[in-house]
């Protein structure tokens, strides 16, 4: 059992135990410490402030000059190392070649992907072991959305009205 996998059987316990549907990792934290679970070592100001530098990169948002759309600032591309880890490398929009580009779209496509799919199977499960309700809808098609924002007059888009 992977060390995921002990701490998923761990909340699931807690959450059994305590009666509870809904809890906070806090919470679950402060009972498997009490536990005996060991706490990790604490993570290098270096480490924390690299984390800091990405989680900047990935909010900022610029306003295409012409268009006034919103824009990802900045995109990541990985690299796989020799040791077979992967190296996050971060883009800028404006700067970025081509090929950079791509690569860079490529990893974000195959994110939103990746979280359809998997939103996909929740909804699909949900709805099979509540066969007595309603089923959810799950629409993955975002063209009428897209098209609705992308029209929006820029008070709308921007959440601030008159």
């Amino acid at each position: 059992m992977t060390k995921h996998e002990q701490m998923q059987a761990f909340v699931r316990y807690y959450k059994r135990e305590n009666k509870k549907t809904v809890v906070t990792m806090a919470e679950v934290a402060r009972a498997a410490i009490a536990q005996g679970w060991a706490i990790p070592p604490p993570v290098s100001g270096e480490d924390r402030l690299a984390k800091q530098f990405a989680d900047a990169e990935r909010e900022e948002i610029r306003y295409d000059r012409k268009t006034t759309r919103p824009y990802r600032a900045n995109l990541a591309m990985t690299q796989r190392l020799k040791d077979g880890k992967q190296l996050a490398l971060w883009i800028d929009t404006d700067e970025a070649t081509r090929s950079q580009m791509v690569l860079a779209i490529a990893k974000y496509r195959e994110q939103m992907l990746g979280e359809a799919e998997i939103g996909t199977n929740t909804v699909n499960h949900w709805n099979s072991i509540h066969p007595d309700q309603m089923e959810l809808p799950f629409p993955l098609d975002f063209t009428e959305e897209i098209q609705w924002r992308l029209n929006a007059p820029i008070e709308v888009r921007s959440g601030k009205t008159a």
